[in-house]
This record gives C-alpha cells, sequence and structure tokens, in this order.
C-alpha cells in the first residue's frame, strides 16, 4: 500500500528535523518511494510503499517530538481509474 507523509516542523525545529533525516533509515517493510521539500519551507513530502501500516506507524512515531506528520494512503491515477464504475 502507499502513504503519502506531509512532514511539517516549526522553524526552530529545522536543525533537529535535519539531523534526524540524515541518521533515519526506514524499517523493514518499508519503502521509500521519493521525497520533496516545500521550496518556501518546514514542509517536507515522502512516498513509502509499506507492507503493513502498523510498520508505518512505529516509524513516524520515532519524529513526533521535533515534528507533525499527516500519513494519507494513496492509489496512482492509473489504478483508482480502473476501478471507477464507467458511465
Amino acid at each position: 500500500m502507499l502513504f503519502m507523509d506531509i512532514w511539517t516542523w516549526e522553524p526552530e525545529k529545522r536543525d533537529d528535523v535535519a539531523k534526524r533525516a540524515a541518521e533515519w533509515k526506514c524499517p523493514e517493510g518499508m519503502t521509500e518511494l521519493g521525497s520533496w521539500v516545500d521550496l518556501t519551507g518546514n514542509r517536507a513530502f515522502y512516498l513509502y510503499e509499506v507492507e503493513d501500516p502498523k510498520v508505518l506507524l512505529a516509524a513516524n512515531d520515532y519524529w513526533t517530538d521535533i515534528a507533525k506528520c499527516d500519513s494519507v494512503p494513496v492509489m496512482e491515477m492509473e489504478e483508482i481509474s480502473k476501478l471507477l464504475p464507467k458511465s
């Protein structure tokens, strides 16, 4: 299952976030497919493939003291179009 994580943090936490991000590795059962940084600041986007959502919850818990995360289940547009009824 794919999840888009949207991370936000306060400006004074920037250095803490950067340091932890440099050290962090995806846990087993979770693969990072892409990451992007908002050029206006204090926000990042990560796309993960996750075998079990419990892995994502545990991984995100590692960050809750310095950042806020919104995890959104996502699907590629081509895949969702196969599931929608044809009119």
